[in-house]
């Protein structure tokens, strides 16, 4: 059986010393302060004095290994002991040349896919428990984020699609019931219509697409109290009520 430990570092290789220090800062406020987390960079070290980790590179794998609590791009912090592993040496070396494979440097990503998600994949297959959560939680809390944002747009551009597939098959059904009156009234033989198709006498239907889609958006619009006090004098005067109607289906007809 062998030690696992884990050991993390403040991330400070910004290039920046104001940077560095602010990152150390808010690590010291996160972490020591109120036990959230911070910004950190992790590695594992079993078997030997190297730890191993991961990172970007533009080409070949970005597993890597150096002295244990000596990487030189961070600021050492603690290390953590995780257990025991049962795996013998040579099984450990296996792992890591199938991880050297499976984890290339061009697919690092920040919130998915950094050195403490490697760390966790490599605990998981020792047999050990994973990092703890506080490690990687700043990462954890953006990668949720992102994800909640594009299911949420999702959403929308769905609900939108829908919507607008909803009115297309109203609109055919409504003009398709328009065609069978028409038909009737003008003494039609009653020979039955493919569902959703117009007869030529009923071509100026189409015009009426635009008004219906426009009063499909107004009806969901809420009446102002000037609406419903118009209506109701509408309702009180017939006459006045009869000459609107005549309008609005002028307008429709022939626009």
């Amino acid at each position: 059986m062998a030690e696992v430990v884990l050991h993390i570092y403040d991330v400070t290789n910004s290039g920046s010393e104001k940077t560095n220090n602010t990152i150390v800062q808010i690590n010291r406020f996160f972490k020591d302060g109120i036990g959230l987390g911070g910004i950190f960079h992790s590695a594992i070290q079993v078997y030997g004095n190297d730890e191993w980790s991961y990172g970007y590179c533009e080409q070949g794998t970005g597993v890597f290994s150096c002295p244990s609590g000596k990487n030189p791009m961070y600021t050492y912090r603690e290390k953590i002991v995780l257990g025991k592993t049962d795996c013998t040496i040579f099984m450990v070396n296996q792992m890591l040349r199938e991880l050297s494979r499976e984890w290339p440097g061009h697919t690092y990503d920040l919130l998915s896919k950094n050195c403490n998600h490697f760390c966790d994949v490599l605990c998981d297959r020792l047999g050990v428990p994973k990092i703890p959560g506080w490690v990687n939680r700043f990462a954890h809390a953006g990668d949720t984020a992102l994800e909640v944002a594009g299911n949420t747009a999702m959403r929308v551009k769905q609900a939108k699609t829908e919507l607008v597939s909803a009115s297309k098959v109203a609109y055919r059904f409504l003009a398709n019931v328009t065609s069978n009156i028409t038909n009737g009234s003008n003494g039609s033989n009653g020979s039955p219509q493919p569902s959703g198709t117009l007869n030529n006498s009923d071509n100026g239907n189409f015009r009426l697409q635009g008004s219906w889609f426009k009063g499909i958006l107004n009806t969901a619009k809420p009446s102002t109290s000037t609406e419903i006090g118009n209506k109701e004098e509408d309702a009180n005067h017939p006459i006045t009520n009869q000459k609107k109607q005549s309008r609005d289906s002028d307008v429709l007809l022939f626009q």
